[in-house]
């Protein structure tokens, strides 16, 4: 089950986009029985949080709980992944900034939380390679291009 939580007010098209790539990345990797949180806020929240969890004192663009992560994780048939919260202020003027849409600055951004969820990270470039060209392959297989 995967649940996008709207704090922001997003306009609806754009919420049922994300809803439908995030559905159609679960597939394409062969998820099962996962359960994880997009939730969707602005650079106050998220600069809080950063604050908070992180030591770092700025808005960022996404931020990714993994609970998988958690030592005293508990497995079960369902894999609690954890949440992904996304600032929507900072996805729009990263999408302005490089030129593309707001639509495909949100689905960069919950697909590169979903990753770090999975374990995926970019700490050193190969695994920067790996992360970053399985992001690029699945927004292009749904349709989403760098400049759309």
């Amino acid at each position: 089950m995967i649940e996008l939580i709207d704090n922001y007010g997003v306009e609806k098209k754009y919420i049922d986009i994300m809803n439908d790539f995030i559905d159609f990345s679960v597939k394409k990797l062969k998820l099962k029985n996962v359960l994880f949180n997009v939730i969707i806020i602005n650079d106050d929240d998220i600069h809080e949080i950063n604050k908070k969890y992180r030591g770092i004192d700025r808005a960022t663009d996404v931020i990714s709980f993994a609970l998988e992560d958690e030592k005293e994780y508990n497995a079960t048939d369902i894999r609690v992944l954890g949440d992904i919260y996304i600032s929507y202020d900072m996805a729009l003027k990263q999408a302005k900034d490089y030129g593309h849409s707001i639509i495909r600055e949100l689905c960069f951004l919950q697909i590169h939380g979903l990753l770090h969820l999975l374990g995926y990270d970019h700490m050193n470039k190969e695994d920067e390679i790996k992360m970053f060209s399985l992001q690029k392959e699945l927004l292009e297989e749904y349709g989403i291009k760098k400049e759309s």
